[in-house]
């Protein structure tokens, strides 16, 4: 899809009802929800423990803290909440290497939204080590700014890094459109009060009000973005 604003015009609040885009990272820009499970099952299956798929569709875009204290109680694995979470997160930046590939759609809609001068927010779950280590693919050029799970005393499903991220932007949370991948992530936008686009990943998202779905980035641009904030205004 391309979007029919001329790439020469630059977006502003005034000419615009959006004011914002909030993109999760795993799963959403960047194809590495595989990944994360990999490490999670490899870990484990040192620890002496085979993880079965159910549990992958709990951990799924959670909070680094909560899903691996789900796993330590699901498999009674002998270790600390604080030692899987280092091995988890040394486990995934070594299998990532050094290239993380982008999901179909992803880099147009991100050079879209900076040259239209959309103010723009990296929100993930993940940890600051792992966020900074992907975006040297995703292209740090295209973020205002970047918030990490590890950051804030409460992060997805709490509304909280939406709400941060819309306040340092200076934005209203209703004029920010969230773009995920899983129904932590959703959950978590729209307990902030931002309207969604879900593009589900692992576990599949129904519509529902203020929740709008797709199949792919490559169905969402600009226009797509704006019009979502009209049609609830």
């Amino acid at each position: 899809m391309t979007s029919s604003i001329p790439a020469v015009d630059r977006y502003t609040a005034e000419s615009s009802a959006l004011q914002a885009v909030l993109l999760d990272m795993d799963g959403t820009l960047v194809d590495t929800e595989g990944i994360w499970w990999d490490a999670e099952v490899a870990i484990f299956a040192e620890l002496g423990h085979v993880l079965a798929d159910e549990h992958r569709e709990v951990v799924v875009g959670g909070p680094m803290t909560r899903s691996a204290a789900y796993l330590i109680e699901a498999t009674g694995a002998d270790v600390t909440l604080a030692e899987l979470t280092h091995l988890l997160n040394t486990r995934f930046t070594e299998l990532i290497g050094g290239t993380v590939p982008l999901l179909p759609g992803a880099r147009r809609l991100l050079g879209e939204l900076v040259r239209h001068g959309v103010p723009t927010a990296l929100v993930s779950a993940s940890h600051r080590r792992v966020i900074d280590r992907i975006l040297a693919s995703l292209g740090p050029e295209h973020f205002t700014l970047t918030v990490a799970g590890d950051e804030i005393p409460r992060t997805k499903p709490h509304p909280d890094p939406y709400l941060l991220a819309a306040a340092r932007l200076g934005a209203d949370p209703a004029r920010c459109v969230v773009i995920e991948d899983t129904v932590t992530g959703v959950a978590a936008a729209e307990a902030a009060g931002c309207p969604v686009v879900a593009v589900p990943s692992v576990v599949a998202i129904e519509p529902a009000a203020g929740r709008t779905v797709v199949s792919s980035l490559e169905e969402v641009d600009l226009a797509f973005l704006s019009g979502l904030i009209t049609a609830m205004h």
